[in-house]
C-alpha cells in the first residue's frame, strides 16, 4: 500500500524533511495591505517578522483554497498512492481543516483528513511520525494509529514577547479580558487540543525562559523536541544549547510560519515536544 502525506505550512516541517519523505505542503496565505502572499513562496518568514510591528492595519490570514488541496491529492494519486493522509491545524482555530475536508470529498474516502489539535511542530511531529512509519511499509490502519499516538502526547508551549498580537487576533478570550493586567508582562501559553491555555506570565525575559524550561521538564522524558521562535534565532539557538541533553534525537529549530506568527508577534520562543509513551 502506497500512502501519501499532505499537510500545510502551519506544520513548520523543515524543507529537507519535506523532500526526504515526499510530504506535500500546501502554503497558507497571509494578507498584507490588500495583497495575499503564499507563506514561504511569495514572502519569507524573516521578511514578514521585520514588517509586522509596522503594519497597520495588521495582517490577516487565509486558509488555502479547496482547489489547492485537490491538486495535491491528485498529484499523489497519479504517482501511485492508494490513500492520502492529510493532517492540519484544529478546525476551531483555522479554516484549513475544512478546506482539506471539502477537497477530500472528491476522492471517494481515499483521503483521510485529520484534525491534529495543534500548531507548528505540534502538527509537524504527527506528520513526521506518519512519514517514518510509511517508510517502514506500515498499513493504513497502523499509520493512523501512529498519528493518534503522537497527537495524544504532543505538547506545545511558548513565551510571548507581548500579549498584544494574541489580543488583537480576537481568538483567545482570556487575552481580551486580561490585556490591562498583562500589558507589560510576557505571557506563557500552551496549546492543547485546539485550545490556548495561559500558563502564567513573567516580568522579565530571563524569568520567562526559566519558566518555559520548567514547563518542558514537567513533560517528562522526550522522544522528539523542537525549539520554536518568531524571528529570534539567536535566542532559540541558545535555548537549544540548554535543553539538547533532554532528548536523544536531533533538536529541530524552526522560525514559525507567518500564519501563526501574525497572532503571536515577533521575538517569541517556544517548544514542541513529544513525551515518551508511558509503559
Amino acid at each position: 500500500m502506497n500512502i501519501g502525506l499532505v499537510t500545510d505550512s502551519t506544520a513548520d516541517i523543515p524543507a529537507d524533511l519535506q523532500a526526504q519523505y515526499g510530504i506535500e505542503v500546501v502554503p497558507n496565505l497571509i494578507n498584507i495591505e490588500g495583497k495575499s502572499y503564499a507563506d514561504g513562496v511569495d514572502i519569507t518568514r524573516e521578511q514578514f517578522y521585520e514588517w509586522l510591528p509596522r503594519l497597520n492595519p495588521p495582517p490577516t490570514t487565509s486558509a488555502p483554497s479547496v482547489g489547492a488541496f485537490q491538486q495535491r491529492y491528485e498529484k499523489l494519486f497519479r504517482a501511485g498512492a492508494t490513500h492520502v493522509l492529510s493532517i492540519h491545524p484544529p478546525n476551531n482555530l483555522s479554516g484549513t481543516f475544512n478546506a482539506a475536508r471539502l477537497a477530500a470529498q472528491e476522492f471517494d474516502q481515499r483521503v483521510h483528513v485529520i484534525d491534529s489539535g495543534q500548531l507548528s511542530l505540534g502538527i509537524g511531529f504527527q506528520v513526521l511520525a506518519a512519514a517514518e512509519a510509511i517508510a517502514r511499509g506500515v498499513l493504513l490502519k497502523e499509520a493512523l494509529a501512529v498519528i493518534e499516538s503522537v497527537r495524544r502526547r504532543v505538547r506545545v508551549a511558548a513565551l510571548l514577547d507581548t500579549i498584544e498580537y494574541v489580543r488583537r487576533s480576537g481568538r483567545v478570550s482570556w487575552a481580551r479580558a486580561m490585556i490591562g493586567s498583562l500589558l507589560h508582562l510576557q505571557p506563557l501559553v500552551e496549546l492543547r487540543y485546539g485550545v490556548v491555555h495561559r500558563l502564567g506570565q513573567a516580568r522579565t525575559r530571563l524569568q520567562g525562559i526559566e519558566r518555559l524550561i520548567e514547563t518542558l521538564d514537567s513533560w517528562g522524558p522526550l522522544e522528539r523536541l523542537a525549539v520554536l521562535h518568531t524571528n529570534a534565532e539567536a535566542a532559540a539557538r541558545r535555548l537549544v544549547d540548554e535543553v539538547k541533553q533532554r532528548v536523544n534525537s536531533l533538536v529541530l529549530v524552526v522560525n514559525v510560519t507567518t500564519a501563526i506568527g501574525t497572532h503571536v508577534g515577533p521575538n517569541g520562543l517556544g517548544f514542541a515536544a513529544v513525551p515518551v509513551e508511558a509503559r
